[in-house]
């Protein structure tokens, strides 16, 4: 078989990891005297890693995550009470493997939507699939999916995800409805599926956001047993780099400013 046919041929079976590097590992398995299982095995190997690399490209996208927020990238120079050991657990997604909830309390501009989008890029890369959505977006689709009749789809597709991302829970106060179909989504989820949530209260102060105490009781309950808890303290990271600037002498970047919660990169 020519050259030119194998090409074709690889085009046709869509193998396009091996035909991407099939010139190289021909050129390489001539200077180096390849045998014929090396260069397979090469091929196999090189389309394996494209296959791999596209399936993580698509969970991000599907993810909804726009920030590339990362472990490797955060900041660590800010005065914070997060410890390397919480870094580290949370980082190992050891909790996520458990099926366990993760659940980041903390003031505004501590960090907590900049760690929860970079657990959401790590999951994708190690191979999970990841839904990443604000809990007022939650309530607008929720309340737009009951006036088109689409709910059941809407609940289905929070379900699905291996890890759920609800970012600032505790903004807007809840109607007994939503509570409810929050309880409802927790208690869908509880079977092995992690949910990951960001807010700037402690479980004693829900009650500002939940009033019916019978429902409040029963999110508390799925959450504040099982899961990692980690609260964050420190001075906001915005607040920190305007008093940065002011020492400096250095003007305000005109770049847009990160998301609320979002650390900045190191």
């Amino acid at each position: 078989m020519s050259l030119p046919q194998i090409r074709t041929l690889l085009t046709e079976l869509k193998l396009s990891g091996s035909l991407a590097r099939l010139d190289q590992v021909l050129s390489d398995a001539k200077t180096q005297q390849w045998t014929p299982e090396e260069v397979l095995n090469t091929l196999l190997l090189a389309e394996q890693e494209h296959r791999r690399f596209r399936a993580t490209q698509k969970r991000m996208k599907t993810s909804r995550i726009k920030q590339p927020s990362s472990f490797e990238d955060l900041d660590r120079s800010a005065p914070r009470s997060l410890t390397r050991a919480e870094i580290v657990e949370i980082q190992s997604l050891g909790w996520l493997s458990e099926g366990r909830p993760l659940v980041l309390v903390g003031q505004t501009g501590v960090g907590k939507t900049y760690l929860a989008q970079a657990v959401g890029n790590k999951a994708c890369a190690y191979g999970y699939t990841v839904l990443y959505l604000s809990v007022t977006h939650w309530m607008e689709q929720r309340h737009q999916a009951k006036i088109t009749g689409s709910s059941l789809k809407f609940r289905e597709s929070l379900i699905r995800p291996q890890l759920l991302i609800m970012d600032d829970l505790g903004m807007k106060k809840w109607t007994s409805e939503e509570a409810e179909d929050f309880r409802e989504l927790l208690e869908e989820r509880s079977c092995g599926k992690s949910v990951l949530i960001t807010t700037q209260l402690p479980y004693d102060h829900w009650p500002e956001v939940i009033a019916d105490p019978v429902l409040l009781e029963a999110i508390v309950d799925r959450l504040e047993g099982p899961a990692l808890t980690i609260r964050i303290t420190g001075e906001s990271y915005r607040k920190l780099r305007a008093r940065q600037r002011e020492q400096t002498g250095k003007p305000e970047p005109s770049s847009q400013a990160p998301p609320e919660g979002e650390l900045p990169h190191a």
